[in-house]
């Protein structure tokens, strides 16, 4: 699988794109029809305190799944992204239907 992170507008940091790809392996390991997935870390200027943001998009056989987060911190915004993303992704297993 291949994992394509990017920081907008902000410094690059490789903890996390190492705590992201963590956490990606778990999911290839359970959907291994999981093709790719974009992870794009975004800052926002935000007055209650959030503004990280964490969009992933995975590429699949089909459409698309993107979820997105607005957290306190980078770590909460992936795991609440990619909890998102493991709930479709479920609901996506029920609906494929095996080739015989």
């Amino acid at each position: 699988m291949k994992t394509n992170v990017q920081f907008v507008q902000m410094p690059t940091s490789e903890y996390m794109e190492g705590y992201v790809q963590e956490k990606l392996e778990k999911l290839y390991k359970k959907y291994d029809w999981i093709i790719k997935s974009d992870v794009f870390f975004k800052k926002e200027n935000d007055p209650k305190g959030n503004g990280k943001i964490c969009d992933i998009e995975l590429s699949l056989p089909g459409p698309k799944i993107y979820a997105t987060s607005n957290e306190k911190n980078y770590e909460l915004a992936v795991k609440e992204t990619i909890s998102d993303l493991e709930r479709q992704l479920k609901k996506r297993k029920q609906e494929m239907k095996p080739y015989i």
